[in-house]
């Protein structure tokens, strides 16, 4: 159980948008708990005056609810205008609202395309612009961003913004390096909302499964949306550690918890040791076993999956295949350890790396957290011994036959 107190965030003012309900009003209500002032933002003028109403019986005068439509330009700017004249900058920027558009890309018509454009990457860039500047003249700040699932069939409208946004928080970063502005991207998870629940019907259907077969089969996976919304919340006191990364609510719930990490070292046998050609093939088959698993997991995870391992590795899981494929034929002919690329290696080293971190962020389940770790931790292991052995039988002359690909 996590317990909240009014020192975590005595006296900040949270700007929240998209907090008349679901995770956004649980983050509310945990923004309050630390004690920071909550600026509720919301289209649904009803959701957001009960929101507000709800929260301040709780803690005197903890909320004020602003009505904008962020689809609107110029209501968004109002809404900052109003703000700084009756509080000055926020110290948190909280972009949770969101719209979700579903259908096939060809059956969303352009008013919808520009209604999604404008609420879910427009209206955070407009928050962003508008209190930048004030943030870093006061060299202190966090702007979080809400990312969700990435390309996704009949969610092409939604995921695209969302997907705009990460890569929009990811620039940013780069640029308040040195600072004490931060920003982030938070995934909530796969949550039972309203919001949610109207997307994962329109998918479902489309996916030829009923809503609650979906459910049934991402069960694992599924978050509390009470959690979620302290996790959202939560986050923000880690800002500093999270700044330019993409974490989930679950992780920053664990991070709270300053639950323990495996690291490779820790799940290494250092008397560990296989010939280099048997290491190679071992380090080969671990890929191909998890490749085929991604390629039966559902089509929302299967491309959550691919776009991510693409990001780290820089090329598709279809060409790291086929690579490896030429190197086992390759191998099968008695060729060894020459015309193989290091930087392959290193690179999936690299990946697999961030999916021993990744993982604190998405296994809810402890036993499951501790198995995933060891296993990645071993594949960790055999690529970071390959890369020795290949450094010291190849030295810095070895051919590289994918340099065009993996430089």
């Amino acid at each position: 159980m996590i317990v909240l107190n009014h020192n975590m965030l005595d006296g900040k003012i949270v700007l929240l948008t998209g907090a008349g309900g679901g995770i956004g009003f649980e983050a509310a209500k945990a923004f309050v708990e630390m004690g920071a002032k909550v600026l509720i933002a919301e289209v649904n003028q009803e959701k957001g005056e009960q929101a507000t109403t709800y929260i301040n019986r709780q803690y005197y005068n903890a909320a004020d609810f602003f009505h904008v439509d962020l689809a609107n330009k110029i209501a968004t700017e109002q809404l900052c205008e109003d703000i700084l004249s009756k509080y000055g900058c926020p110290d948190i920027i909280f972009n949770n609202a969101a719209i979700v558009i579903t259908g096939e890309i060809g059956e969303v018509n352009l008013e919808e395309w520009d209604l999604s454009y404008s609420i879910n990457l427009k209206a955070p860039i407009i928050l962003t612009t508008l209190f930048l500047k004030k943030m870093r003249k006061r060299n202190s700040g966090c702007i979080v961003f809400v990312s969700s699932s990435g390309a996704a069939p009949y969610l092409g409208a939604y995921e695209i913004y969302k997907t705009a946004q990460v890569e929009f928080c990811n620039a940013l970063s780069m640029e308040l390096e040195g600072t004490h502005v931060y920003t982030y991207t938070i995934a909530p998870g796969l949550v039972k909302t309203e919001t949610a629940a109207r997307s994962i019907e329109t998918v479902s259907k489309a996916m030829g499964i009923t809503t609650n077969e979906f459910y049934h089969q991402n069960e694992d996976h599924i978050i509390d949306v009470h959690d979620a919304g302290i996790g959202f919340a939560i986050s923000v006191l880690k800002a500093s550690d999270y700044h330019g990364q993409e974490i989930s609510s679950l992780q920053a719930l664990n991070d709270f918890h300053n639950s323990p990490v495996l690291t490779s070292s820790s799940c290494a046998n250092e008397d560990y040791e296989l010939p280099s050609v048997e290491l190679l093939m071992k380090i080969i088959r671990t890929f191909m076993i998890q490749y085929n698993g991604w390629q039966s997991r559902n089509v929302f995870e299967r491309q959550w999956v691919l776009r991510d391992f693409k990001k780290y590795m820089g090329v598709p899981a279809e060409t790291v295949k086929k690579e490896f494929d030429r190197i086992q034929k390759e191998v099968e002919n008695g060729i060894g350890l020459r015309n193989i690329s290091q930087k392959l290696f290193e690179n999936l080293l690299y990946y697999w790396k961030h999916q021993l971190k990744l993982l604190r962020g998405f296994e809810k389940d402890e036993q499951k957290f501790n198995d995933y770790s060891r296993a990645i931790g071993e594949w960790i292991s055999d690529i970071q011994m390959l890369l020795k052995i290949m450094e010291h039988e190849h030295g810095t002359e070895q051919m590289d036959t994918m340099s065009c690909v993996w430089e």
